[in-house]
C-alpha cells in the first residue's frame, strides 16, 4: 500500500529536525514506533522549502549587531520589504532621534513589527513575479504540486 505524508515544519530544530527525522526512519531508525509496528526502513520524501519574501528581512534584523545596519536594513526594507498598512514609513524616517534612542533590541523589534506579517512567504500567487527570483524548476514542482 503506498503511503502518502504532507509534513509542514516552520522551525528548524537541528538534529530533531523533520527532515533529519526522516532520514533516520528510511534508514530503518528503530526508534518511535518503528520497531512496534516493525518498520525496517525503505521509502523517500521530497523536502521543500517556501520562498522567503519579509523573513529574509526578519532575519537580517535579528543577526544585525548595530544601529547602523539596522538603518541600511531599513533603508531596503522601505524599497522593498511589504510594510504594514498601518504605518507611514515618512512618518518614521522623520523621528529617526527617536529610533537612535531606543537599545538595539527594541530597534531590532520595532523594525519587525512594521512588516506586513502576512507576508513573510511568497504567495502561490506571486511566484512568476521575477522581483521574487523563482526558478523555473521550483515553478515547475509548484504547478504540479497544486494541479
Amino acid at each position: 500500500m503506498l503511503r502518502r505524508y504532507i509534513g509542514i515544519e516552520q522551525i528548524e530544530y537541528g538534529e530533531n529536525d523533520a527532515k533529519v527525522r526522516l532520514v533516520k526512519v528510511i534508514k530503518g531508525d528503530p526508534s518511535g514506533i518503528s520497531k512496534s509496528v516493525g518498520w525496517t526502513g525503505g521509502g523517500s520524501f521530497v523536502h521543500c522549502e517556501l520562498a522567503q519574501a519579509n523573513q529574509n528581512f526578519i532575519d537580517r534584523v535579528k543577526t544585525a549587531d548595530s544601529e547602523k545596519t539596522l538603518k541600511t536594513i531599513w533603508n531596503e526594507m522601505q524599497k522593498d520589504a511589504f510594510l504594514s498598512y498601518k504605518i507611514d514609513p515618512k512618518t518614521i524616517e522623520a523621528s529617526s532621534a527617536e529610533f537612535s534612542k531606543m537599545s538595539l533590541k527594541d530597534q531590532k523589534r520595532f523594525l519587525v513589527e512594521v512588516m506586513d506579517k502576512n507576508m513573510l512567504y511568497v504567495p502561490l500567487s506571486e511566484i512568476e513575479d521575477r522581483a521574487y527570483g523563482i526558478s523555473a524548476e521550483d515553478k515547475k514542482l509548484n504547478h504540479q504540486f497544486y494541479g
